[in-house]
Order: C-alpha cells, then sequence, then structure tokens
C-alpha cells in the first residue's frame, strides 16, 4: 500500500497542503507526517489526521500510533502553516536516540518539544534503566527529562524503587542515557530480603545504588533499622545506613 507523507517546511506556499507540502515553525526542525491509510485535511478545525501505522518526526524523535492529530495555526504574514500540537491515539509510541517511550495516548507539544503519555502500561526504556507509571510519563526533549507520576517505579537487576514521582535526568556525555532518577513521595525500595523507606532518594541507574534520605526505615524480617539516610544497592541487595551525624537505631528480634 502507499505511504502518504506530508512534509511541514517554512515557507512552503500558503494553502499548499493538498499538494502535501504546509508550514512547520522552524525551518532547521521541519515536522515530517506520513500514514498508510491516508492523511486528512480538516480545514475547519485547522487539522491533519494521519491514519493507519501513521509517524510524526521532528529533529531526530519520532512518534508513532494508529492516529496521530496535528494542530497547525497560521505563519507569520500568511505565510504557510505551522503545526504547534500532536495528538497520538492509539498504541503509542516515542522513540528517540537511546529511549523508548509507550502509552496509549498521547500528546506531543511541539513548540516545547516536550510529550505527555497517558493510559495502561506506560513505561519509558533506556540501556540502564525500566521506568514504568501509573498515571502520565512526560518526556521533556530539549531539558534532557522524563517524569513519571503516579506509583512510578525504576526497575533494577535484584529489586525496585518505587515513589509518587520519578524525574530521570538524561545525559549526553559518552553514551547517552539515564544518569540519575530523583525519587519524591512515599519512596520505598524492595529487594527480595528488605524494603527501605524514606521521603525522597536518588537512584544511579549505572549503579544501581539507591540513597534514601528522611525519616529512614530499613526492615528485614522482624529486624528494623532507622536513621536518616541508606543506601541500598540493587543489584546485590545489600544495605547500610548513613548516620548523617546523627545516631542511628537498630530494633533486632532474637531467634525463638
Amino acid at each position: 500500500m502507499m505511504r502518504l507523507a506530508i512534509i511541514f517546511f517554512l515557507f512552503a506556499l500558503p494553502g499548499y497542503a493538498n499538494a502535501q507540502s504546509v508550514v512547520s515553525g522552524d525551518k532547521d526542525n521541519p515536522v515530517e507526517i506520513n500514514a498508510d491509510d491516508g492523511i486528512e485535511w480538516q480545514r475547519d478545525t485547522k487539522a491533519y489526521v494521519a491514519r493507519g501505522n501513521a509517524r510524526a518526526v521532528r529533529s531526530g524523535v519520532e512518534v508513532l500510533a494508529d492516529t496521530l492529530t496535528a494542530f497547525y495555526r497560521d505563519g507569520k504574514d500568511g505565510n504557510g502553516q505551522e503545526v504547534f500540537r500532536i495528538d497520538a491515539d492509539g498504541n503509542v509510541r516515542i522513540r528517540s536516540k537511546s529511549e523508548k517511550a509507550f502509552g496509549d495516548r498521547g500528546v506531543y507539544h511541539v513548540d516545547d518539544s516536550v510529550f505527555v503519555l497517558v493510559g495502561a502500561n506506560l513505561r519509558l526504556e533506556t540501556a540502564s534503566a525500566l521506568i514504568t507509571a501509573r498515571d502520565t510519563l512526560e518526556y521533556w526533549n530539549l531539558r534532557q527529562l522524563a517524569v513519571a507520576r503516579g506509583d512510578a517505579i525504576v526497575v533494577g537487576s535484584d529489586g525496585k524503587l518505587r515513589a509518587d514521582i520519578l524525574t530521570a535526568h538524561i545525559t549526553e556525555g559518552g553514551k547517552r542515557d539515564i544518569d540519575q532518577i530523583d525519587a519524591f513521595g512515599n519512596v520505598l525500595v524492595s529487594t527480595k530480603d528488605e524494603i527501605a523507606r524514606g521521603d525522597e532518594g536518588v537512584y544511579n541507574p549505572q549503579t544501581e545504588i539507591a540513597t534514601l534520605c528522611g525519616n529512614v526505615k530499613i526492615t528485614r524480617g522482624k529486624n528494623q533499622l532507622n536513621g536518616a539516610c541508606a543506601e541500598v544497592n540493587l543489584k546485590t541487595g545489600n544495605s547500610r545506613l548513613i548516620g548523617d551525624g546523627k545516631r542511628v537505631k537498630g530494633i533486632i528480634q532474637p531467634e525463638k
């Protein structure tokens, strides 16, 4: 089946959409949209609807979905059109140089290069980390951030870190990947032998070490350790309390 495509370029002729050429807001970063089952121009709503294995590409980042709807505004001085938002519906995937994000539905805010995904099975995959979320998954391409909200989880070799919000920082140094994940609210780290809780935390996907601080409690069976901060290795399952200038406390239950 022939695949239809529209490329949004700067300085295209006004009203040239039916010849498959309209405007994007940045001549150096055009938006290209293509689809298997056709692209419909909706003049009244100022939108293009691409159906069937639809794909949008801009600056090396692509959005794929069953249906993509690109909303545009008139360009300056009537020169063509500028796409400012793309709605994605059904089997949504976002792919960049080293990250993949998945959801049921999503919105791409073109001006800010921000994606917001919702739906079941939200997840972000990189070489060093797998992050899932319940409510939303945001991908900020220009700021090199990903934010997972609602029962957010990052998975390690021998455990998980869970929090209300996880913020992943993506580095460009050497190989592009996540170098730090900040955890906020109801932070919990679980391994096969113990559970650690704290107010906030930081996780390094390269070393798989999670550092928790604020009312930290480590529970192993009936034993419990309390302190200001703790380190938990999600690769080995080992943990240790960090005094941070304060006394640490342990409650060790004797074997019967």
